[in-house]
């Protein structure tokens, strides 16, 4: 496999004050944590896998928007040209890892976050010809886990790399070594870690999915029969039992991750076998899921282990048609895409709250009380999290051509690609917005929410209301004000 390298200060007392009043509110905000499967620094965390550190699309870094708005756009770090595809980003450390696509193969490739210059590429598999709907290139994005990289092709070609140099470790290939059947639009879900285990979708008849020793590629265990979807993975502890939720080409399943026994499963299907969407966990015992083609999504209760209970569909709502982009989960409420438009659902009802045009088939993810959309056609914009309405802060426009592939998010950048451009967009420096706080506090600056309904204000509380008892300053864009 080739490898190339290629006013002045106030009184005394005031700054005293401020500064009393600043480390009170910074020891009132709730905790915030990450898996293993990454590392932090004091300005952020990793977003080391497809969706972030949780897999749920979220990111717990704070103190990320007091400068971005429709006069202050993000100011690019840097921008570099890439190949094709649709593989997110995956970030540890400073480096930028993601999969695309050439005339003469499918790369695996690592940037410097800092600077924007590659490090190195591997060339991990053929190139990946798609078709006029589909496009060409890579779908999955790479998972780093202890310093190596993990990929997968579209074609089925899986790898293992060194994070540092990018050494190839070792490699497989789903559809030679478990007779695993190609979706129609190629191979799109990532691989997920779990216990120790590498867990992946391979499609084989008698190996639909296997367990993988991280170290070598060896097989440790396969399970199932199912087609392959397009959606990863991901693990949730309900009812006390640890479980791996996959959704195939043909229904919505979990198994045991020591040894892959099936747990409970609910038929799913999808015009196309496009089961798509990350599924996402509802704590303590529920599982949303969701598909485009007018089908719609669904909120499941699990039942417990050993009772004769069957799963339960809570609701379903054609309003939430995630053709490919996943949703997201902020407190009681569901952000995400009906094929085109941007809602918001109520979690417990599956009632729609508002809806948004102007993004057509786009992703998100959330952080810091906002969504981060990147429209299809290459528009970012920045929307507050509250169910009430549709609160627009800030739009720019990143790119020229469609975006199909969802945002990243780590230490204060984010990190946006097309089918053409790689970009990273810096978000306000820490101790930028730290000093917005002080700001905030120092000069009691607190302007009442506008047209806030008591809904909306009991969601927003969810996740922000620690933030805002704190004193952070809203953003400058907007409109509604708040405190």
């Amino acid at each position: 496999m080739p490898i190339m390298r290629s006013h002045p200060a106030k009184t005394g007392f005031m700054r005293h004050l401020c500064t009393f009043m600043l480390v009170l509110c910074l020891a009132a905000l709730p905790p915030t944590s990450v898996r293993a499967t990454g590392t932090t620094d004091p300005n952020g965390f990793d977003w080391p896998q497809f969706r972030g550190p949780n897999s749920d699309g979220r990111s717990s870094e704070v103190e990320l928007f007091a400068d971005w708005n429709d006069t202050n756009p993000l100011v690019e770090r840097w921008r570099v040209p890439l190949g094709n595809g649709f593989s997110s980003v995956s970030i540890v450390d400073d480096y930028a890892v993601t999969l695309f696509g050439g005339d003469d193969g499918e790369y695996l490739a690592a940037f410097d976050t800092a600077t924007g210059v590659e490090r190195w590429r591997l060339r991990v598999g053929k190139p990946y010809p798609g078709d006029d709907l589909g496009g060409p290139g890579p779908r999955s994005t790479p998972m780093i886990n202890a310093g190596r990289v993990f990929a997968l092709t579209a074609e089925g070609a899986f790898v293992a790399a060194d994070l540092a140099t990018g050494h190839a470790l070792w490699q497989l290939d789903l559809t030679e070594d478990y007779g695993g059947r190609t979706p129609f639009w190629g191979f799109a879900a990532s691989a997920i870690m779990v216990d120790g285990q590498l867990l992946i979708e391979a499609g084989g008849s008698d190996a639909g999915i296997v367990a993988l020793d991280p170290d070598t590629g060896a097989e440790l265990w396969r399970a199932l029969g199912d087609h392959p979807g397009y959606s990863t993975p991901i693990v949730a502890e309900i009812h006390g039992q640890r479980q791996v939720i996959f959704f195939t080409a043909e229904r919505v399943l979990a198994i045991a991750p020591d040894g892959g026994a099936a747990l409970w499963s609910v038929p799913w299907k999808t015009e196309f076998d496009i089961n798509a969407a990350t599924p996402i966990f509802v704590a303590p015992d529920k599982v949303l899921i969701a598909s485009g083609y007018d089908v719609g999504g669904s909120l499941l209760r699990i039942p417990a282990p050993g009772s004769d209970a069957e799963v339960e569909t809570v609701w379903h709502s054609r309003s939430l048609k995630n053709k490919f982009s996943s949703s997201v989960l902020v407190g009681d409420y569901v952000y995400g895409f009906d094929n085109n438009n941007l809602v918001c659902l109520d979690l417990k009802t599956g009632e729609r709250m508002w809806r948004a045009r102007g993004f057509s088939h786009g992703s998100l993810l959330y952080a810091d009380g906002h969504l981060v959309v990147l429209g299809e056609h290459g528009a970012l914009a920045l929307v507050r999290a509250t169910p009430g309405e549709y609160r627009e802060i800030a739009r720019q426009q990143v790119f020229d051509s469609k975006t199909w592939t969802p945002p990243s998010l780590s230490r204060h950048t984010l990190y946006v690609r097309d089918e053409h451009e790689f970009v990273a967009l810096e978000l306000s420096p820490p101790s930028r917005a730290s000093a917005h706080m002080a700001e905030t506090l120092s000069v009691g600056a607190c302007s009442s929410p506008n047209n806030h309904d008591d809904q909306a204000i009991a969601a927003h509380a969810n996740d922000t209301v620690a933030h805002r008892h704190a004193g952070l300053r809203p953003s400058p864009g907007d409109r509604t004000g708040g405190c």
